[in-house]
C-alpha cells in the first residue's frame, strides 16, 4: 500500500511536470466561461452534465495517453521494469492519479455553479459517479495507448472512437437521434451512455433502474478490462517500449 501511495504521488507530480494538470485546468476554465453566461436555467442544466461527461470520459482517455507517450519518449519503462513495484501498482497508480486530478477539475466547475448559479447537486451521488466514470475511461486510455504508435495516432484513434461511439450517444442525449425511449436502455452498453446516466443521478438526485444498470456496466468494464486486457497487455507493452 505504501508503494502504491508513493507511486500515486509520483504520478500526480508527473502530471504537473508534463503540464497535463495545467491543460486540465485550462479546459475547465474554457468550460466554465462557456457555461457561466448561459442565463436559461433549463439550457444550463442540459449543458452542465454534458461538460462533466466529456471531462470524465474523453479527456480521461487523452490524459492517460499523453502520460504514457511522454514516458515512452523519456524511455522510463526500462527503469520501471527493474524497480520493486508490480505492474498492478504501476497501472493503478496512473489510473488513480488521473482520476484524482480529473475529478478535482470537474469538481471545481461543479462547485462554482453550485454556489453561484444555485445548481442542485447530490454530492453523495456525484462523487462516486465521477470516480467510477473517470477510472473506467482511464483504463480505456491504456487500451488506446497499447495500440497507438505515437500520440498523434492515439488522438486519431480517439477521434474515430468519438465519431463511432460517443457522438451518437451525445446526439441521443440532446434528443437529435434515436429518440425512442428504448434507446435509453439499449445504449447503456456503451460506456459513455452509462457514464451519462450515473452522472445525471448526481443532478437529478434520484436512483432508477437505468442508473443501477449503468453502474453495474461500468464496474464490469472496469474489472474485466483490467484483469483480462490492461494488466496482461501492460507487461508486453512495457517490455516492448523498454527495448528489452
Amino acid at each position: 500500500m505504501n508503494k502504491l501511495l508513493i507511486l500515486i504521488r509520483g504520478e500526480l507530480v508527473r502530471l504537473t511536470k508534463y503540464h497535463v494538470t495545467t491543460v486540465s485546468f485550462l479546459v475547465a476554465l474554457v468550460w466554465f466561461l462557456l457555461l457561466f453566461f448561459i442565463d436559461d436555467q433549463d439550457l444550463l442544466m442540459q449543458m452542465l452534465p454534458f461538460v462533466i461527461i466529456i471531462d470524465a470520459t474523453m479527456m480521461s482517455i487523452i490524459f492517460i495517453g499523453s502520460v504514457m507517450f511522454f514516458e515512452k519518449t523519456e524511455q522510463t519503462f526500462s527503469t520501471l521494469l527493474v524497480t520493486p513495484v508490480t505492474n498492478e501498482q504501476l497501472i493503478l497508480s496512473k489510473a488513480i492519479a488521473n482520476t484524482i486530478h480529473t475529478m478535482f477539475s470537474s469538481s471545481l466547475i461543479l462547485l462554482v455553479f453550485f454556489f453561484v448559479k444555485d445548481v442542485d447537486i447530490a454530492w453523495h451521488f456525484m462523487i462516486p459517479a465521477l470516480a467510477l466514470s473517470v477510472f473506467m475511461h482511464s483504463l480505456l486510455g491504456f487500451v488506446f495507448s497499447f495500440h497507438s504508435k505515437d500520440f498523434t495516432t492515439l488522438l486519431v484513434n480517439v477521434m474515430i472512437y468519438a465519431f463511432v461511439i460517443t457522438i451518437p450517444v451525445i446526439l441521443h442525449y440532446f434528443n437529435f437521434i434515436l429518440k425512442a425511449d428504448i434507446w435509453d436502455t439499449l445504449l447503456l452498453i456503451v460506456p459513455t451512455q452509462a457514464s451519462i446516466k450515473i452522472i445525471e443521478a448526481g443532478f437529478n438526485q434520484t436512483l432508477d433502474y437505468q442508473m443501477l444498470i449503468s453502474a453495474i456496466v461500468l464496474l464490469l468494464y472496469t474489472i474485466l478490462g483490467y484483469f483480462f486486457y490492461v494488466k496482461p497487455k501492460f507487461k508486453e507493452y512495457a517490455v516492448k517500449q523498454s527495448g528489452v
